[in-house]
């Protein structure tokens, strides 16, 4: 038994969701989390919770009222709508957003951690430099935030990769459209086709233990070189 038109459909949508929503996460949340290191606002405290919700909310909840917000009658509907869109619900792009969101504090908070780690010297001595803000990101945040950068891209794809409660919700199951592989393996258990679901379900444990091991390695060689 070897894996079948509709698993390598269900693998490639899954590869491409996860690149998708790994590439926006980093070019949103980066802005997002070197906020969050920086600032004294009061405003602090309540974005970072909002961004962390996902680590505590059940996915269908997060994907109920998606669906919800999304849908003919939710404000996103309307406006995409307005827009001549039709509605996100049961689409990739439903897919996409719903999936930035779910996976946003896997991306922001390592980066957040690597933002805050840089300290205030190196920022101090650009300034003294005459370093714009956008040249001090450029050639001193980056540079001594990119592991945290490395990290945010390997957490925030391989999250995006086991999705199953988010994506159920908002895309439904529609072959070569929304059926990612956590969803096609419940499909195979359903039909009672184990060794289909083994096959994918197999698969889906190697990529997270080498997702795992180049993380920890990569950590663990970033320790030796400090």
């Amino acid at each position: 038994m070897s894996l079948t038109s509709a698993d390598f459909g269900a693998i490639w949508l899954t590869l491409k969701l996860a690149s998708l929503t790994t590439a926006i996460l980093l070019i949103v949340g980066t802005p997002i989390a070197l906020w969050l290191s920086r600032s004294r606002s009061w405003l602090r405290g309540p974005i970072g919770a909002i961004v962390a919700l996902p680590l505590v909310l059940p996915p269908t909840v997060i994907g109920f009222y998606l669906l919800l917000a999304m849908g003919p009658n939710g404000f996103l509907g309307h406006f995409t709508q307005w827009l001549g869109l039709g509605t996100l619900t049961f689409s990739f792009t439903g897919l996409v957003i719903g999936s930035v969101i779910y996976s946003m504090p896997f991306v922001v908070q390592p980066l957040q951690n690597a933002f805050s780690a840089i300290g205030t010297r190196p920022l101090e001595v650009a300034a003294t430099l005459r370093a714009n803000p956008c040249d001090t990101f450029f050639s001193v945040i980056l540079p001594l935030a990119r592991p945290g950068f490395v990290t945010a891209a390997i957490l925030g794809f391989a999250h995006t990769v086991g999705e199953f409660g988010v994506v159920l919700m908002i895309g439904g199951n529609i072959p070569d459209k929304t059926r990612v592989v956590s969803v096609q393996i419940y499909d195979h258990v359903e039909a009672m086709e184990y060794a289909q679901a083994h096959w994918l379900a197999g698969a889906m444990l190697v990529f997270s233990f080498v997702v795992l091991l180049v993380l920890y390695s990569s950590r663990k060689t970033r320790a030796g070189w400090s």
